[in-house]
């Protein structure tokens, strides 16, 4: 078993139950008193960021996650059903793992999937995706001199803000993981 020594950015550990990313960690020398580790933890459900200290040599649980392509497929019921690429087996994701990605998933989209034993843990989506744009909220009631941007509702159900050359119907590249337009296609 591992100790807090040998943390690193990157490692996946167990806390409480709870899966965690190791975001940064480093070794705190003080005057008076032990050192210690001080580290910053994102939980992997729910993409909070903590901090926490380890006394040096403390023991830590670190968790092997295995990673899957998956493709998007369909909804079913509350939750999402993927094609495993590698297996060809159907594997079925609860809503509370997907969160605020379900605003991307539209069928045939390629996702990262960790798994924990059977289950999926945690879901990465592409950075980029290319996406319909549906509808666009009129930006004339709130044009200012600094507001060049409108709301716009893609086809997978996500909104971002747009510049106003955007229509509907355009073709839209946007990162997911900043929920932000990047260019018109």
């Amino acid at each position: 078993m591992p100790t807090s020594n040998q943390l690193s950015p990157g490692m996946t550990i167990n806390i409480d139950k709870k899966i965690y990313r190791v975001e940064s960690c480093v070794k705190v020398s003080v005057t008076k008193g032990t050192p210690f580790i001080k580290t910053k933890l994102r939980n992997l459900i729910t993409e909070e960021l903590i901090e926490k200290n380890f006394k040096l040599g403390q023991k830590i649980q670190e968790v092997a996650l295995v990673e899957h392509d998956l493709e998007y497929l369909y909804i079913e019921g509350k939750d999402y059903m993927f094609l495993d690429v590698g297996t060809l087996e159907h594997v079925l994701v609860s809503s509370d793992v997907l969160a605020s990605k379900i605003n991307y998933l539209k069928e045939g989209i390629r996702v990262s999937a960790f798994f924990y034993g059977n289950s999926v843990f945690s879901i990465d989506l592409p950075q980029y995706l290319e996406l319909m744009v549906i509808k666009t909220k009129s930006a004339e009631d709130k044009l200012t001199v600094s507001n060049s941007t409108k709301q716009a509702i893609l086809e997978t159900g996500a909104k971002i803000e747009v510049p106003l050359f955007v229509e509907v119907g355009d073709i839209i590249k946007v990162d997911t993981a900043e929920d932000e337009f990047v260019q018109r296609i």
